[in-house]
């Protein structure tokens, strides 16, 4: 797919990525529906989470990872990076402030070889600078013109669910990481088929 995705130009010589996650509902009616009507029962708190890194200059997915919500986004970033790496060689990697670590930057830029990770600054309750190499980058010459870009992976988000559907059908969790997949899978071979 991705080779094709190359063939066609949709993929440049320096790629950009966004990495974010979105929560897929379980049920067939909404949580938000059910928080509106009062509903707020133990049954509907749980929910399948997908984490993506979406190419900017093409859309297309380059990984996914499925897990349960809710959860922390940070973990979700190691193993969903390495997959796309495998696929696409990130120059620029963007993420909210959910990614933002020390761990997380020295990870991409060292050991993947990321060019430069562009992180939203997550200041934990202090205002001052911090310590560690990456973070004090982002805290002195965070790019605000570059970081506008992030955009491009809610626009993926959306679209995805706007086309494929925000509810999953299956019932269990291996099951709906299948049906996941299958719908990343179906959103890639779209992009490409209406690019043609």
């Amino acid at each position: 797919m991705f080779r094709r995705a190359r063939a066609l130009r949709l993929i440049e010589d320096r790629p950009q990525a966004s990495i974010d996650s979105t929560g897929l509902d379980s049920h067939y009616v909404s949580r938000h529906f059910l928080w509106r009507q009062g509903k707020r029962t133990k049954r509907y708190r749980r929910w399948t989470k997908l984490t993506i890194v979406a190419h900017h200059g093409s859309h297309l997915i380059v990984s996914a990872h499925v897990s349960v919500g809710p959860d922390n986004d940070s973990p979700h970033l190691p193993p969903a990076v390495r997959e796309a790496l495998r696929r696409v060689p990130i120059d620029r990697l963007f993420g909210d402030a959910a990614y933002d670590s020390e761990d997380h930057h020295r990870l991409c830029r060292r050991e993947l070889g990321i060019r430069s990770t562009i992180f939203a600054l997550n200041h934990r309750g202090s205002p001052r600078c911090p310590g560690t190499r990456y973070r004090r980058q982002m805290h002195q010459h965070f790019p605000r013109g570059l970081f506008g870009q992030r955009w491009q992976v809610e626009s993926v988000i959306s679209r995805l669910k706007r086309h494929l559907g925000s509810s999953l059908r299956s019932r269990s969790h291996q099951n709906r990481t299948h049906e996941c997949l299958v719908r990343v899978l179906t959103y890639n071979l779209m992009i490409l088929l209406f690019t043609c």
